[in-house]
């Protein structure tokens, strides 16, 4: 198990980054609430991980805070949450906000993340209440999940594609980005702003 990363950010994609460690390179899936808090390419980062393994892939996963990484490990092993999802659940509310809802029992605000029904939302309140701390407005986050590298096009199509990874539909994805005055603004502003319009909805 890989239990943490520490090395020199070469490429950054929202979700996904590069991370050149003693020559090595990792490919990682982080949620955003990481992203936002990642350095400039060519700088030190330090990441907690966590290793999917796969018959077909084996996915390494980094957070910036162990809360982000500890409610993710949590996440996957509820019944019909896999990665993805768990990556989606992070980058609609922070992990305070999550430990809010689950103890309130408050579903409506959970079926407004990507790929979260109704019944998804109730499995997730019944089996995580006992799991979670109560929450005590200490903890931050915002959170998000994994595609492949490739150097940015431009901030409004690296939005788009990085909430499509996330879980919402690509004409959804599409509206929410291009409803934000994308002029001056990275594709990292655009997913940051057009996550918080999704979450006053």
């Amino acid at each position: 198990m890989i239990g943490f990363l520490r090395g020199v950010l070469v490429v950054k994609k929202a979700p996904s980054l590069l991370l050149d460690v003693h020559g090595v390179g990792y490919e990682i899936d982080a949620p955003m609430s990481t992203f936002f808090k990642l350095p400039k390419e060519g700088e030190e980062v330090f990441l907690h991980t966590h290793l999917a393994v796969r018959e077909d892939a084996h996915t390494l996963y980094g957070f910036i805070s162990e809360p982000e990484r500890a409610l993710f490990r949590s996440l996957i092993k509820v019944s019909g949450v896999g990665a993805k999802l768990a990556l989606g659940i992070l980058s609609g509310l922070s992990v305070e906000e999550f430990q809010r809802c689950i103890h309130s029992g408050n579903t409506a605000m959970l079926i407004k993340l990507p790929g979260v029904g109704k019944k998804t939302a109730e499995r997730l309140v019944i089996e995580m209440r006992d799991r979670l701390p109560e929450s005590d407005g200490t903890t931050v986050a915002v959170g998000l999940g994994g595609v492949t590298l490739a150097r940015e096009a431009s901030p409004v199509a690296d939005a788009v594609s990085a909430l499509v990874a996330l879980g919402f539909k690509p004409q959804d994805a599409n509206a929410m980005v291009r409803s934000i005055p994308a002029e001056g603004k990275t594709s990292e502003d655009l997913i940051k702003l057009a996550l918080q319009g999704a979450g006053r909805k």
